[in-house]
């Protein structure tokens, strides 16, 4: 274990999550394999190693911080990327089963490298636009937690997101700046998709100080029948 890696174990520490010597080398691993098929295809623009542990592996364990992961049996990241926040999280508490959608086929053929790379088991990996996969059976009121991490506005982002959320269930958007004003934009969405703003978290990233903010939103009924609209209208007419 080097100084970044020893770093990053005590960091999450101080907020009582506590890895093995086995996940710290899976979290190596999946930064070994984001750096070689990044040189493939576009999957993050920071690659330096300590960068990359505490802007992408640190930031999405963040989530653990204001939700009881522990709690949590069924999670789906939406909009995953090159895996952020699912995999980290899927690392750390093993026993969640993750599904993952994303658009861009490329990406979840890397993120199927990284699963078998890492050995993660009970993960499920679906190419298909959200609204698609929002209005099917299995999925659509289906999940414990649903996550997105820096996709878009938080009125779009609930109509992406909302329908996949069981009643009673949640959705964490992870956000960079102060979120207020997309806050005030949300609202009419959350009303319409059946979410209340539970709370909202404020921290700081380590080493640079960068703002990070989580907004908890509860899931209080079935998804109307409506939503989620065809694929493309919520991101060219959002709900607000």
């Amino acid at each position: 274990m080097d100084a970044i890696q020893q770093q990053f174990k005590q960091r999450l520490a101080e907020h009582s999550i506590v890895i093995n010597d086995s996940q710290l080398e899976q979290f190596e691993t999946y930064y070994r394999v984001l750096v070689e098929w990044n040189e493939k295809m576009n999957l993050t623009g920071i690659t330096e190693r300590e960068a990359v542990y505490t802007k992408h592996f640190y930031d999405s364990v963040s989530l653990a911080f204001y939700v009881p992961l522990n709690d949590v049996e069924s999670l789906a990241d939406i909009g995953s990327g090159a895996g952020f926040p699912g995999i980290p999280l899927k690392i750390c508490f093993p026993h969640i089963q993750l599904t993952i959608v994303d658009s861009l086929n490329k990406r979840i053929q890397f993120l199927a490298h990284v699963v078998e790379q890492l050995g993660l088991e009970n993960v499920e990996l679906i190419h298909s636009r959200a609204e698609e996969l929002g209005r099917k059976a299995g999925y659509r009121d289906s999940y414990d937690l649903v996550t997105a991490r820096a996709v878009a506005r938080l009125a779009v982002l609930n109509e992406f997101c909302l329908p996949f959320v069981r009643e009673g269930g949640h959705f964490a958007a992870m956000k960079g700046s102060d979120p207020t004003e997309e806050i005030k934009e949300a609202s009419y969405s959350l009303k319409e998709l059946k979410g209340r703003i539970k709370h909202v978290q404020a921290f700081q990233l380590p080493v640079e100080d960068a703002a990070r903010h989580m907004i908890i939103i509860e899931k209080r009924a079935a998804t109307p029948r409506k939503y989620p609209r065809k694929p493309g209208t919520p991101l060219k007419a959002p709900l607000v």
